[in-house]
């Protein structure tokens, strides 16, 4: 399982890295994959992911804490997030019966391309975006034939319509320091949780693959979200 997990981050890594040189305006001077090429130890990391920001909702001292690991690019991810993850937010979210947490998995380069743009504005609309994301995930996820340039192009329409100028966009997009850091921490969170496909829920500090929303809420309620 953990080697599992270690040739994900090296597809992750090598994806990233061919994804910022073919899809940027501007070459880059440090490409991703010349910096992290090695598997930190269990539990440490090779780069500074201190500052990488929890992306939560609901109540921080509520008793039960759910995450959510899921890729943009996952169609089971944008499945869950259209359906079950509203009724989610009705039922123990916005009641501040969980304290909810959003975390990103990274497949590909778009997935980490989607995660700089949905962090690119603040938490306050980070799952707004990351919505939007999901709504439209089938149109600009294949864009072009899946071709870089115009999956771009439309994850940027995204963030103008998130109420982004388009200079700040680019400057996320194009933010390889804060990529690699998203890897690394990516890395280091699903090794500890131990997860091996999206999406993925750590409920309390046990992990639990996709499931029903009847399952999921028999789970919390069991856990103390009642």
């Amino acid at each position: 399982m953990k080697r599992l997990i270690a040739i994900v981050a090296a597809v992750a890594v090598v994806a990233v890295a061919a994804w910022f040189v073919v899809g940027r305006t501007t070459p880059s001077a440090t490409p991703l994959a010349a910096t992290v090429t090695t598997q930190p130890a269990e539990g440490e990391s090779a780069i500074d992911i201190s500052d990488v920001q929890e992306m939560q909702q609901g109540n921080p001292d509520a008793p039960v804490t759910m995450i959510e690991y899921a890729s943009y690019t996952c169609p089971h991810c944008a499945a869950f997030n259209t359906g079950p993850y509203k009724q989610l937010k009705k039922d123990y979210i916005d009641t501040g019966k969980i304290n909810f947490i959003y975390r990103e998995v990274y497949f590909d380069g778009p997935g980490v391309w989607a995660s700089l743009l949905a962090r690119c504005a603040g938490p306050e609309k980070f799952f707004g975006i990351t919505d939007l994301l999901y709504a439209s995930q089938s149109n600009w996820a294949n864009a072009g034939g899946r071709d870089p340039v115009a999956i771009s192009a439309e994850l940027k329409k995204i963030g103008r319509l998130a109420g982004m100028d388009g200079d700040k966009i680019e400057a996320c997009m194009q933010d390889d320091e804060q990529a690699k850091k998203m890897v690394e921490w990516f890395k280091v969170n699903s090794a500890k949780d131990d997860i091996t496909g999206t999406p993925s829920f750590v409920i309390n500090g046990k992990t639990y693959s996709n499931m029903s929303y009847a399952d999921m809420k028999e789970t919390l309620d069991a856990a103390g979200a009642n």
